[in-house]
């Protein structure tokens, strides 16, 4: 336990400071303003304002300044002290969902945070068989950009993540659930379409779809940075979907993907053909990831269990 972790443990005890001004101090830091805080929590904004007054007051340090037009900017300490307000609140919510049932009958909430591409293929089958062993867990999950997860899973407001690892990650535990390799996609009438493999020199004399989402990007450019090599970018998309439709349009366009999904027909029902590049890339590891130095939650320790059971590492 951090010194900061410590001392605020100890104001608890010593009844010098209260799990009500941790959870108002927490929600003034989230929603970045005391009415909004006040909003959140349904108490009057001089309310949330006095509880942290009397936290400050505990602590003896400046945790936010306060500004009408500006709203809630944390100090360095208040930074600090607020990674350890959530999971004291945290841990004190954790006492009652312990109470509440344990194994098959555990109780409590559970986030989980998913990469975009993976979300479609890995999480409803995650979700049913979570939900079937578990139905006193509220499950909820959080489908985004892989810093955004990164960052979620940091800062506590998700338990647990479904994410490519790719380098990058600090701060954050995984183990692997399976490996994918990049591939390239074509329209039918693409001259490299009827190959039976493709290059990345071939590849590079063409014009890219780029989905340009990381750690995605990352990997596709380092294939091309690894066979000293530019690609020739037409397109940038955001979306996985949209990727795909403008390359089965294209007689010349193509992409790099590593999701796979089992329907080669894009949202308009237009073919794409799928072909494998040699050398082969390297693998893409898709991990179940957390906070490392944070004690999972059971519900986050049972959906690790069921992962590795979905996807047993040979």
């Amino acid at each position: 336990m951090s010194t900061t972790e410590s001392a605020l443990h100890a104001h608890v005890t010593r009844g010098e400071l209260t799990f009500r001004q941790l959870a108002h101090f927490v929600a003034a830091a989230d929603e970045g303003t005391i009415s909004g805080a006040a909003r959140r929590l349904q108490f009057s904004p001089s309310a949330i304002s006095a509880s942290i007054t009397e936290l400050e007051r505990a602590l003896g340090a400046e945790l936010c300044v306060r500004r009408r037009a500006q709203g809630v900017t944390l100090t360095s300490t208040g930074a600090l002290v607020l990674d350890k307000a959530r999971r004291l609140l945290a841990d004190v919510a954790e006492l009652s969902y312990a109470v509440q049932g344990t194994g098959n009958d555990m109780s409590g909430p559970l986030v989980v945070g998913c990469f975009a591409t993976l979300a479609p293929t890995v999480l409803p089958r995650v979700l049913d068989e979570y939900e079937d062993l578990h139905p006193r867990v509220s499950v909820d999950f959080v489908v985004g950009a892989q810093d955004e997860l990164g960052a979620a899973l940091l800062n506590g407001s998700i338990d647990a993540a479904i994410v490519y690892d790719m380098g990058g990650f600090h701060g954050i535990r995984t183990f692997e659930l399976y490996e994918a390799r990049g591939y390239a996609l074509f329209g039918e009438n693409h001259p490299l379409a009827a190959k039976e493999f493709v290059t990345m020199e071939e590849l590079a004399a063409y014009p890219l779809v780029l989905f340009d989402q990381n750690p995605s990007t990352r990997y596709a450019m380092s294939m091309f940075e690894a066979r000293g090599l530019v690609p020739r970018v037409r397109h940038r998309t955001h979306a996985f979907e949209l990727t795909r439709s403008i390359v089965a349009r294209s007689d010349s366009a193509y992409a790099v993907l590593v999701q796979r999904p089992v329907n080669t027909l894009t949202y308009e029902g237009l073919p794409i053909v799928e072909r494998e590049i040699v050398p082969p890339p390297p693998a893409a590891k898709v991990v179940f990831a957390w906070a490392a130095g944070v004690e999972p939650s059971p519900r986050a320790r049972a959906l690790a269990d069921l992962l590795r059971r979905q996807y047993p590492v040979s």
